[in-house]
């Protein structure tokens, strides 16, 4: 009959997941699968409620990206009432999403994902964590924390609170900013920009050495992605089209609004999260490890891919010599994690782009909107990848039709992929042990999922 090998809880993640890896009599890898069990039931319990309650509920399916939610569906619900926020609205939106992603990557790179590259995968788990670090490199443990609260803070001085916001409402912004609270952000944001190209350059000298070998080690897989970009093809974390890239580099761009024209939802009988697939690549979705049809991936290292070019200076630098290194798109996916720091340094110019201009702090933040029968999509890039909000209302402005799909929701399949790859490469005739076990962890891992 074979064995079960389960890894739960895999570790050092945004959220809750086993890991359950099935051999053959021979000891070898039959099957291996990324199990998430919890349901959220936010599509059905938003049923029936107003409209405009909804920015505030959904906050609460994540309280480490709630911006990104409560962000989403502020913009779908622009849509159901057919409204279009102020400029000053959409910039006041844009900065507190960019920043919100600024302590999401510190959190993710520092505490998550670099004490396996820091002190190695094979070290003791109990050294192997953020304590680790704290106890080894003391300052700049303090220093990360210091970055990732002053994020937070910034996000505060503006909205009035960093986590479960309530600052989005439809139609707008609930306040403006004042010329004062600009002024101490742009001194705040120049402090972050600092720090995150000197993460990066941290990283490149002692973290991202290791990637060759681990990567060799997992194994790969290859995919298509999907991302967001401008009109010109540059990335973007909170407004553009949705880009489709095959593993060939080929590309089609699409409205968030069309995307079921472009994407569908696929129930596996074993786990209670919804696959994503691209229609246009194949009639049906399949997870074969060697010719898989439908199958994209989403986060870090997918934005980069389908991005023609990043729009701010330094993170354009940082691209262009990732680009010359492992060419376009790149396969591997720890290289998520070097896609991340590059995007850190992107999200902090943003954050100084939109506070120099005039714009942001003209008085004008919300336009007047009546609840209404209508349907709203709305995207943007969450830190775990794509976020797609969709929102039916009838006459009254109440919710008759709910969609969501999540950053993770995207990634399911791929990581069942790379976990599967990474098991079938590790293990032999059964043999196992802690260090290969957080070898296979670290293939999720690399998704923040």
């Amino acid at each position: 009959m074979g064995q079960v090998i389960s890894i739960q809880p895999v570790t050092r993640i945004e959220g809750q997941a086993r890991i359950d890896i099935h051999l053959d009599d021979a000891g070898q890898v039959a099957d291996a699968r990324l199990l998430i069990d919890a349901l959220r039931g936010f599509e059905q319990f938003v049923i029936g409620r107003p409209a405009e309650e909804i920015p505030r509920i959904v906050s609460r399916i994540c309280g480490i990206c709630p911006w990104m939610h409560h962000l989403a569906a502020a913009k779908a619900i622009d849509g159901c009432f057919a409204v279009t926020p102020p400029l000053a609205g959409q910039l006041l939106r844009e900065l507190c999403h960019v920043l919100a992603h600024i302590h999401d990557k510190i959190l993710h790179f520092f505490f998550l994902a670099a004490p396996d590259f820091i002190f190695g995968p094979s070290s003791d788990y109990s050294v192997r964590s953020i304590m680790g670090l704290v106890h080894r490199h003391p300052d700049l443990a303090a220093e990360v924390v210091r970055m990732r609260q002053l994020g937070l803070a910034m996000l505060e001085r503006i909205a009035g609170k960093a986590t479960h916001p309530v600052a989005a409402v439809v139609g707008g912004f609930a306040k403006p900013m004042t010329g004062q609270e600009r002024q101490s952000l742009q001194a705040d944001g120049r402090i972050l920009l600092d720090f995150a190209c000197r993460a990066l350059n941290y990283a490149k000298q002692k973290v991202f050495v290791r990637l060759a070998d681990e990567e060799a080690a997992l194994g790969a897989i290859t995919t298509g992605f999907l991302g967001t970009v401008d009109d010109q093809g540059s990335l973007r974390f909170y407004q553009g089209q949705l880009r489709l890239m095959r593993h060939d580099g080929s590309t089609v761009d699409f409205a968030a609004v069309e995307y079921n024209r472009y994407l569908a939802e696929w129930a596996e009988p074993w786990s209670t999260a919804k696959m994503i697939y691209a229609r246009a690549w194949d009639e049906f979705f399949s997870l074969d490890l060697e010719a898989p049809r439908g199958v994209y991936r989403v986060n870090t290292l997918a934005r980069i891919n389908v991005c023609d070019r990043i729009a701010t200076p330094l993170a354009q630098a940082e691209l262009e010599a990732f680009r010359a290194r492992f060419g376009r798109p790149a396969q591997g996916m720890l290289l998520a994690h070097w896609a991340r720091l590059i995007e850190l340094v992107y999200a902090c110019e943003r954050v100084l782009e939109l506070l120099a201009d005039e714009r942001i702090i003209e008085p004008m933040v919300r336009t007047p909107a009546e609840p209404q029968a209508g349907r709203g999509v709305g995207q943007v890039e969450a830190p775990r990848g794509t976020l797609i909000h969709d929102f039916t209302t009838d006459n009254n402005g109440c919710i008759v039709r709910a969609n969501l799909i999540v950053g993770t929701t995207h990634n399911i399949a791929s990581m069942n992929m790379s976990v599967r790859r990474a098991a079938a490469t590790l293990i032999a005739e059964g043999q196992v042990d802690a260090v290969l076990l957080n070898r296979i962890e670290m293939a999720v891992r690399a998704y923040d999922p």
